[in-house]
């Protein structure tokens, strides 16, 4: 697989009809849940434990989309396969009246991960150029002296592009997956989750209501995707549609990040190594 047809370039000009949610990308479902996502996701948990035993650098992954595009469920059938002590995931909400006292990316930094962890944002930072702009949330407050409501999108930009350049430059690598869910296919999902009784607890009236900005939202991801995708923070774009295909670039993605970072697992000692030895010893002739 090339991961770098679902990455997009610094600079790119993002135009999301142009990127498929779903494709023909020459493989079953049966392939793909028996075969090739198995084998990827042992692999991906042999590198993170390398990870979190070499404990000098650590992961970043934020996950994007409209809702019902599957950001819950690549949480649940790739990320909960790793080593819990070396994951953390945070979901975001709407801010409460506590982090909304604070700088937008406050609330943020509960989430980042340790050295030697991989930590999920289920929805993130990103939040603060989406939402606020579509549904104007912004107070006066929250806008820099030098500028104004119209400005304030491109100042969050190059602050977080900058937050994530500092991310970066510490040790903590930066990858964004971004769900390019179709409109039928995100009807299809909600319906499901509401006529299901079993997955009514999944659906949220405003999942509805948020639907009827499509469009708008479309064009804030647009102009997100393409001023934030950067050499260090690079963002992927799914063809969500095809959820267990979307899952499989995740872990083609994740792995070679970590094999970049080709973390070791710590050499002991020659000191400990034959002190080791004797506990072996003393034990087996217990």
């Amino acid at each position: 697989m090339d991961i770098n047809r679902y990455k997009v370039e610094a600079g790119e000009s993002v135009d999301l009809k142009k990127y498929a949610a779903s494709e023909d990308h020459g493989m079953t479902e049966e392939e793909l849940l028996e075969k090739h996502i198995p084998g990827s996701v042992a692999h991906l948990k042999d590198l993170h434990w390398r990870l979190h035993a070499d404990s000098k650098k650590g992961i970043l992954v934020v996950l994007q989309a409209m809702d019902a595009a599957g950001k819950d469920e690549a949480i649940s059938y790739i990320f909960s396969n790793l080593n819990a002590q070396g994951l953390k995931t945070t979901s975001f909400q709407k801010p409460s009246d506590t982090e909304l006292s604070h700088d937008y990316l406050w609330r943020i930094h509960e989430g980042l991960p340790a050295r030697g962890q991989i930590g999920i944002l289920n929805r993130s930072h990103y939040e603060e150029v989406i939402a606020p702009r579509l549904h104007d949330l912004l107070g006066d407050e929250t806008i820099p002296d030098f500028t104004d409501k119209e400005g304030v999108w491109k100042v969050r930009f190059r602050q977080i592009n900058d937050f994530e350049r500092y991310m970066d430059e510490n040790g903590f690598h930066v990858i964004k997956f971004f769900f390019n869910v179709s409109k039928d296919e995100q009807k299809k999902r909600l319906l499901e989750r509401m006529k299901d009784p079993k997955k009514n607890w999944e659906f949220s009236f405003s999942d509805v209501e948020e639907r009827q900005h499509w469009d708008d939202y479309q064009e804030i991801f647009e102009e997100m995707l393409s001023h934030t995708s950067s050499e260090y923070a690079p963002w992927y774009i799914l063809p969500a549609d095809d959820e267990w295909y979307s899952r499989y670039i995740i872990t083609k993605v994740m792995i070679s990040c970590l094999e970049q970072i080709d973390p070791q697992f710590p050499e002991i000692t020659d000191e400990d190594r034959k002190k080791l030895d004797e506990y072996i010893e003393l034990l087996e002739n217990e």
